[in-house]
């Protein structure tokens, strides 16, 4: 058998202390399938005395990171310290620098610096692999590179978020509003006490551009992905969203357009009996659209401890084995300078609420503004909400673009006759 792969691993967290242990706890089987053994020679991370399920006293503990990076007895950092910046970065930017293999679930640090990391891996021969960055347990990554490699890609479309996706289906099954079932997600460990990374779709953000750099071959562009979280979904849009059909998800898309690549997470609207429709709690799904295979989804557990070391140690392996994929599929220097496009190229149908005075001729206002942008208007609904004050009103329009509807929207929303701002929401057709 070949040489043991020697390993440090830097943060011992939820991934981390999972991959320690999957490591440790598999070795036979883990040998057994890469022709190697994976030995786990250093560990480093902030508090050496944390409960973590697993004993330490088997391993070199590290107090500084970096010194994993220049140890000549260590082959491959395992990177789960997260963030852009800081340790993380130096510490991954400094392995490479010393030709040693990379494995590392941070989306951040992939989505902010990948194309300089992707060089530095290039120019010392080293590996840069990160499939767990994106949808935890879900090989999506190497689904695109290897499996659904022969396909040119229309549009990546994904629940990437855990937390998002378990806070809108509590908020549905439980009846519940938006602020009460983000504490239970709190209390239960689904959300940080800080929660906007997640629910202000930032994370999301971070793996769709991801996944939009190796679909297209370009360089990951987050600051091209459009952004918008789920803090203004109400339960009674979702009362409403049951009513025609649809759920509500939090999704990050990555199309491309006759104008460009566009990428953006909001909320949408999908069909109730669609795939990614009916995916809840804290799973991930992500549907490809290819022009040979087709629609293909994947769906499992996008985080915790497991389905995302699970991943951690596939990229592992592949590394014992002597895979060596350039980090963003394609050379540095042959990635592709595509157009990107925002939100003005968007076509898609609306969702749109308002809360208006019950009095005659407000709902011919109200379409007229939409005549005028040119929209046509699918259904509409209405219902009391006060029934000595205001109405709901619910319209979803035909396709239109999306900057004649803001600017309906806008126009709408000044009338004197609408009482509350309205709530727009996009319906994606899946």
């Amino acid at each position: 058998m070949t040489e043991a792969l020697r390993v440090g691993i830097a943060g011992l967290g939820t991934v981390g202390a999972g991959t320690l242990k999957i490591l440790t706890e598999r070795a036979d089987l883990l040998a057994e399938r890469c022709g190697r053994a994976i030995k786990v020679v250093a560990v480093s991370a902030r508090n050496k005395g944390k409960d973590r399920g697993i004993r330490l006293d088997g391993f070199k503990w590290v107090e500084n990171p970096i010194e994993l990076a220049n140890d000549p007895a260590i082959d491959l950092i395992v990177e789960n310290i997260g963030g852009s910046e800081g340790v993380a970065r130096r510490l991954v930017e400094a392995a490479l620098t010393n030709g040693k293999a990379v494995v590392t679930a941070n989306k951040a640090l992939i989505a902010h610096h990948g194309v300089q990391l992707a060089r530095l891996a290039e120019e010392h021969n080293a590996v840069l692999a990160f499939e767990a960055a994106v949808a935890g347990g879900i090989p999506i990554i190497k689904s695109l590179r290897d499996g659904l490699s022969a396909n040119r890609f229309r549009r990546i479309a994904g629940i990437l978020n855990g937390t998002c996706n378990y806070i809108l289906t509590t908020m549905w099954e439980a009846k519940y509003g938006f602020d009460e079932v983000l504490k239970d997600a709190q209390a239960r460990g689904y959300a940080e006490a800080e929660p906007s990374f997640d629910i202000d779709g930032i994370d999301t953000a971070h793996k769709i551009a991801i996944l939009a750099s190796l679909a297209y071959g370009t360089p990951p562009a987050i600051d091209k992905v459009y952004v918008e979280g789920i803090r203004g979904i109400r339960l009674r849009d979702m009362e409403f969203a049951d009513e025609l059909g649809y759920a509500i998800k939090l999704l990050g898309v990555a199309t491309m357009t006759e104008r460009g690549l566009q990428q953006r997470v909001h909320p949408c609207m999908v069909r109730k009996d669609s795939p990614l429709g009916a995916v809840g709690g804290v799973y991930n799904a992500v549907q490809v659209e290819g022009d040979a295979c087709g629609t293909v989804l994947f769906e499992g557990h996008g985080a915790g401890a497991g389905p995302t070391a699970s991943s951690v140690v596939a990229d592992i392996l592949d590394i014992a084995r002597g895979v060596n994929y350039k980090p963003l599929t394609l050379a540095v220097k042959t990635l592709k300078k595509i157009n990107t496009v925002g939100m003005e190229a968007l076509r898609c149908s609306y969702y749109l609420r308002l809360a208006v005075i019950d009095e005659p001729g407000v709902l011919a206002e109200i379409t007229a503004l939409f005549k005028k942008e040119k929209i046509s208007l699918r259904s509409f609904i209405q219902h009391s909400h006060n029934p000595e004050e205001t109405v709901q009103l619910v319209l979803t329009t035909h396709e239109t673009p999306e900057s004649a509807m803001l600017s309906a929207v806008k126009a709408i929303g000044a009338l004197g006759s609408v009482t509350e701002p309205p709530c727009m929401i996009r319906i994606e057709h899946l």
